[in-house]
């Protein structure tokens, strides 16, 4: 079963690359030693870029290969994220490079190549490669397959190995050195968006397919070996005074490879902001060379702070790493989350979430675990936040409606195994492999379908054992048989659901054991023909209830979760055990008088009788207010007490008789699900009362509603 990785090796060393980066620009040995200054400089440091480059390859352009339909629209979103850091850099640097002299008798040339290729100051190269390399990579991608991409990627950087480390061995050459120098007009170094970008960009693209194959111990032994390969290239190439420069190594890729998958393969403490503080370390580090060099002038200290290599480099790297943090937290506070308690909200109680949980988990065997249902966007609590909220505790499992909303956990950053409880549309399959999503397989004709796909997708087998909505029926075992025995079906699961676990008359027990034996009876055959059976589940919230015993690896727990059951009877007899998370809220948007005789809202469907005091409310039937509530037939909390609604329901708006309610102003809060003081209206009161079940009350609440959890 595929979840999604922690990448907490590859954010620490991104920081630590964007220091090793600023040794490159400071030289920290230089004063101490120029082999060591060399060694660190020119060789180990050198497996910063190549780095970024690979991080690039394994988030962005791995999703060119996974989907043809949506490659553009991931390149173009790259391509613009790149292009504001590029030009919020050249902002930044365009007063240091005219103080510095960059710019002086440019033509029009020099600066479309400056933009291009070398960048507009000596580390913003960088940028231009990454939007060159990529970009080469998606136009080959449209007709090329990945293998036949990086061999010519592989044929590119050797080009630039030639123009770079090598240069020596061919500038004096008749042809070839003339057509190096005339390519130097063009560009000043090959370690460009050309000729270095790309293999490295496609070598973080093969990271996110590789099959994790070797030991730590193996990977460390690799990276050894082959950056020790990497330095004796490095000072032999420098003893013959052959490089016109050192970015590009032979061993530099072999390198590289193993370093990654070292990377990958720890799971160190994690860094909140590493990333971005990395990115900012990157772009800011000259500007504190320039900063540190002003300081130590101003201070009579450049013998201290520039001259000494060692401390200057330490001082660049705090500097940066401070100036880049202050930023990082300037950003963070812009981006603060607005108020979300203006209109209507939901408050989810934390707390509650919990012991819910600890409760449904305790009525469980020890192996069976809670996959918690949050399709209809969390039973209309907020399926993101509901799931991070559940990460956070080590739940990580869960299974949802739509492949939709797996992609939205997904690309929320949740975490674990998600599967989609429906059918998925054939044209949607790619959404399936790139989310690495589990998708239900509903009958042998659908298996087929996805087993066409080509790729290997995750699946857990639907079977149906008396509900009949979806799922191969049990008793078929040769069509379950040739599901098992599908090529590109990996199959993690198999489930069946309980149609009547909910209700505990005799007739209801029957029936429910009877789909319990049919399950358990197809394993057992299929466990004799000879296939290994994978994880198994049938208990949803009332199963877990009323059946515990059944077990099993999963628990597909839904409204329970959330403190309810779908009846307010069944409700209130495990009161003591559930907690509701969810309570309903909204304003009073206006106080005002209703004279005897008046009429209230759309239709003139409420006439007063007497004078009174009415409240405007801001909440309506498009948030998930049952419009069968109007006109007396609901009610809502308010300073304590229950204020009735009058007249119709509107889509955004509802009348409250406040009368005999004091002190009511505009802004106050009004409860319409959960408590107020020693009033309460719950859920599955409204269900009731609406005659329908909690599930469809909650489950309506709508996305306009904030959603805060406390």
């Amino acid at each position: 079963m595929r979840t999604k990785q922690n990448y907490g090796g590859l954010d620490v060393f991104r920081l630590l690359a964007a220091i090793l980066v600023i040794a490159i620009h400071t030289s920290p040995l230089i004063s101490i030693s120029m082999d060591g200054d060399f060694f660190f400089t020119r060789i180990l440091a050198r497996v910063a870029v190549p780095f970024f480059f690979m991080v690039t390859g394994q988030f962005v352009i791995t999703k060119f290969f996974l989907s043809k339909e949506s490659a553009k629209d991931e390149l173009l979103s790259y391509l613009k994220k790149v292009c504001i850091l590029y030009g919020i850099a050249i902002l930044i640097y365009i007063p240091i490079g005219i103080y510095a002299g960059h710019y002086q008798k440019l033509s029009l040339y020099d600066i479309v190549r400056i933009f291009l290729f070398d960048g507009t100051f000596y580390h913003l190269w960088y940028f231009p490669a990454s939007l060159i390399g990529t970009t080469l990579i998606y136009v080959l991608s449209r007709f090329m397959s990945l293998q036949k991409i990086t061999i010519i990627a592989g044929l590119l950087y050797c080009i630039g190995l030639l123009g770079d480390s090598y240069f020596g061995f061919i500038q004096n050459a008749p042809v070839i050195g003339s057509i190096y120098n005339w390519a130097f007009q063009i560009f000043s170094y090959t370690r460009n968006g050309l000729f270095m970008a790309p293999i490295f960009l496609l070598l973080g693209t093969w990271m996110s397919k590789i099959k994790w194959r070797f030991k730590k111990n193996t990977l460390v032994i690799g990276v050894t070996i082959t950056f020790l390969g990497m330095t004796a290239e490095g000072f032999l190439l420098h003893s013959m005074n052959v490089q016109r420069h050192d970015s590009m190594y032979l061993m530099l890729i072999p390198t590289m490879v193993f370093l990654y998958q070292l990377l990958m393969r720890c799971n160190p403490i994690k860094l909140p902001g590493a990333r971005l503080l990395s990115t900012w370390v990157y772009v800011l580090h000259p500007a504190m060379i320039v900063v540190t060099r002003i300081m130590s002038k101003s201070l009579n200290l450049s013998k201290l702070l520039v001259e000494n290599s060692m401390i200057h480099f330490l001082v660049v790297v705090v500097l940066s790493l401070l100036s880049s943090f202050i930023l990082v937290m300037v950003i963070g506070y812009s981006n603060k989350k607005q108020f979300l308690r203006g209109r209507a909200w939901i408050e989810l109680n934390r707390n509650a979430l919990v012991k819910n949980v600890k409760f449904l988990q305790s009525q469980l065997p020890k192996d069976c675990i809670l996959m918690p249902a949050v399709k209809a966007n969390a039973y209309g609590h907020g399926a993101v936040i509901i799931s991070k909220e559940l990460n956070a505790i080590g739940v990580r499992a869960f299974c949802v409606a739509s492949v939709t909303e797996g992609v939205a956990l997904r690309k929320s950053g949740v975490k674990g195994a998600i599967l989609i409880l429906g059918y998925t549309h054939p044209k949607q399959f790619y959404l399936l492999w790139r989310y690495h999503l589990l998708q239900t397989v509903v009958d042998y004709e659908y298996a087929v379908i996805l087993n066409q796909y080509g790729k290997k997708l995750h699946v857990h087998l639907g079977v149906d054992t008396g509900m009949h909505r979806l799922g191969e029926r049990s008793e078929n075992i040769d069509r379950l048989c040739m599901i098992f025995e599908m090529p590109n079906l990996v199959i993690d699961g198999m489930f069946t659901h309980l149609s009547a676990a909910d209700c505990m008359e005799p007739k209801d027990q029957i029936f429910t054991k009877r789909q319990v034996d049919n399950f358990y009876q197809l394993v057992e055959s299929l466990r004799d023909i000879g296939y290994t059976i994978p994880k198994l589940h049938l208990q949803s919230s009332y199963g877990v209830l009323n059946y515990p015993q059944i077990g099993n690896d999963y628990a597909r727990v839904g409204i329970a979760l959330y403190g309810m059951l779908s009846t307010k009877e069944d409700t209130e007899s495990w009161a003591d055990s559930l907690s509701p998370v969810l309570s309903l809220k909204a304003r009073v948007a206006s106080v005002r008088k209703l004279y005897p005789n008046e009429s209230a809202g759309y239709g003139m469907a409420f006439i007063a009788e007497r004078e009174m005091i009415i409240a405007t409310i801001t909440i309506g039937y498009a948030d998930g207010l049952p419009r069968s509530l109007s006109n007396g037939a609901g009610e809502v909390l308010i300073n304590g007490k229950r204020a009735p609604i009058i007249g119709r329901i509107c889509m955004d708006l509802a009348m409250i008789d406040v009368s005999r309610i004091s002190h009511v102003k505009e802004g106050d809060t009004v409860v319409i699900i959960g408590k107020c003081e020693n009033e309460v209206i719950s859920a599955a009161q409204l269900a009731e009362q609406t005659g329908t079940i909690t599930n469809e009350i909650l489950s309506r609440l709508g996305d306009r509603l904030d959603r805060v959890m406390q």
